[in-house]
């Protein structure tokens, strides 16, 4: 058996038997993401992002959202992978030099401009994309993401996935996409193995599997969620009422 992590972590994408990953924000999620028997611990940007104080879309400097990275693989033992959105300004070089420093053995790359909204050319995106697999080596596992679903372009899905697959990537995450037809089809097509943002309203778990899904993420939600209700507890406290009784 390997024991290099980020063998272990691309082996861990299997069609019809998901990698579960509800992405960590800060060293204490993912110390509870490991204790709960997960085998990889995946940050979310978004909310990394809010707990260092800045908005999403690379508004954190990219010292500081790598710094949060390193503090989380420092706690735990299984492989991690960084939501890194499109790189925070860095070269591809430097963005795989940065990243392996801090540990980690994965990350997820967009192909929006965080700034515009604007979906990247797709040729584009597959050069940058080729880039950093040719920096990286084997040594980070390569996540896609496809925007084309939120930003309406739903058209270009298959494509830019199949582009990025043969730049290197190693899973193509096409964000937004819930319905099942589309989830199954793309599976299909695209030739490789796929992420789904689990969601309200998402097919289950064991549907996901059934539908060929390599990888499941939960993005951000965990985190808005748990921070919903921290809020109102302090809400609570702040009208005189126990806030452990808030369910």
């Amino acid at each position: 058996m390997t024991t290099d992590p980020a063998a272990v972590l691309r082996a861990l994408h299997v069609p019809g038997k998901p990698l579960i990953l509800p992405n960590a924000w800060d060293a204490a999620s993912a110390v509870a993401v490991q204790e709960a028997g997960f085998p990889a611990v995946a940050t979310g940007s978004a909310a990394v992002a809010q707990v260092l104080g800045y908005e999403d879309h690379e508004a954190t400097p990219a010292a500081e959202m790598l710094a949060a990275v390193a503090r989380v693989v420092r706690v735990v033992d299984v492989p991690v992978t960084a939501d890194m959105e499109r790189g925070y300004g860095l070269e591809p070089a430097e963005l795989v030099e940065r990243l392996l420093a801090t540990g980690v053995v994965g990350c997820n790359l967009e192909d929006s401009d965080p700034r515009s909204g604007e979906l990247i050319e797709a040729g584009r995106q597959a050069d940058f994309l080729a880039e950093v697999r040719a920096a990286a080596g084997q040594a980070l596992v390569i996540n896609a993401r496809v925007d084309a679903y939120i930003r309406g372009e739903p058209g270009e899905a298959v494509h830019r996935a199949r582009r990025y697959l043969e730049a290197g990537a190693d899973c193509v995450y096409p964000i937004g996409l819930a319905a099942e037809a589309g989830i199954e089809a793309l599976v299909a097509e695209v030739g490789g193995p796929v992420n789904i943002l689990f969601r309200p309203g998402a097919p289950t778990l064991e549907r996901l599997a059934e539908l060929g899904v390599a990888r499941v993420s939960y993005g951000h939600g965990l985190h808005e969620a748990a921070h919903a209700y921290a809020v109102r507890m302090i809400q609570a406290v702040a009208e005189g009422r126990d806030p452990y009784q808030i369910r």
